[in-house]
């Protein structure tokens, strides 16, 4: 049984599950999952992990992303990019390029961001999307969200509805669409999404993802082992036969690591098993994730 890592570009127009389905027939299996959902518009670094792969999905995705997004001003939208209810404003003024770099500045740092009203996100038992589709009010939550790197890479004002397109690397959650939103708030200007490239998804790179169209079941998938190695919060442990057979076994043990993950592996440096701190006691660890090396 094949398992490990890929890094797809997800390309404009299919959804990250239609990439999942697409994915599990060429590598012949339905345990495939994917972290970081892309929309449908945008385009770029989907990382899935198929069979035991999915075991480390979570710890993968809580890595930082970098996109590089462009924005049309003068309009604005339900969905707060291009495919929604789009409404036209005339422009009360030029913007000068500036003024636009400025705006994007300001955004350093962490605030609270409000989640879009066509997401995913679980409100009182449902969908967001679930009551825009419906029409039914809701209260829409905000989350902390950091932007950690933004500057502007081109702007576009001889046009009807200028443009502008950015780069920026943000941690996980933030919502590419609702920053630009709120861009255009503080520019006085209503302004959405109009493409969207994912460039960076912690460290996996866009320059290492791979076309749906190239994928063979004999593609080569990134070793789990070296997957989680680029995980440089976490320690990696080789133990000696005894421990490993205990670990193997979901063992509770001495906890002999400093973080809340620790990743085990045996002398030949295969991956046993990822360890976290034991709640009950601060000085146990107990497995959370074992991996089968049969």
């Amino acid at each position: 049984m094949k398992s490990g890592i890929l890094v797809v570009h997800k390309p404009k127009g299919m959804t990250s599950r239609e990439v999942v389905n697409q994915v599990g027939k060429i590598f012949h299996t339905k345990k495939v999952g994917h972290m970081g959902t892309l929309d449908p518009l945008a385009e770029g670094v989907l990382v899935l992990g198929i069979n035991q792969g999915t075991k480390v999905i979570e710890l993968l995705s809580s890595s930082d992303k970098e996109y590089i997004a462009e924005a049309v001003m003068g309009i604005s939208s339900d969905t707060l990019d291009i495919t929604g209810k789009l409404e036209e404003f005339p422009l009360e003024r030029t913007y000068r390029e500036e003024e636009i770099k400025q705006v994007l500045e300001s955004f350093l740092g962490s605030y609270q961001q409000e989640v879009p009203l066509y997401s995913a996100i679980h409100v009182d038992g449902k969908r967001l999307y679930e009551y825009a589709r419906k029409e039914e009010e809701v209260l829409l939550p905000t989350k902390k969200v950091t932007i950690q790197e933004i500057k502007l890479i081109e702007y576009l004002q001889d046009t009807f509805h200028p443009t502008f397109s950015f780069q920026v690397s943000v941690s996980k959650g933030t919502y590419i669409r609702s920053l630009i939103r709120d861009i255009g708030k503080k520019l006085n200007c209503p302004s959405i999404m109009n493409n969207l490239l994912r460039t960076r998804q912690g460290k996996f790179l866009l320059e290492e993802a791979k076309k749906l169209e190239d994928l063979t079941e004999d593609t080569p998938l990134i070793q789990i082992e070296d997957a989680l190695e680029r995980l440089e919060e976490y320690d990696t442990i080789v133990v000696e036969k005894e421990l490993e057979f205990k670990i193997q076994n979901g063992a509770i043990l001495p906890r002999n690591f400093s973080g809340n993950y620790a990743i085990f592996l045996n002398q030949e440096k295969e991956l046993l098993a990822i360890y976290q701190r034991y709640k009950k006691d601060d000085t146990l660890m107990k497995p959370w994730k074992v991996f089968d090396r049969r």
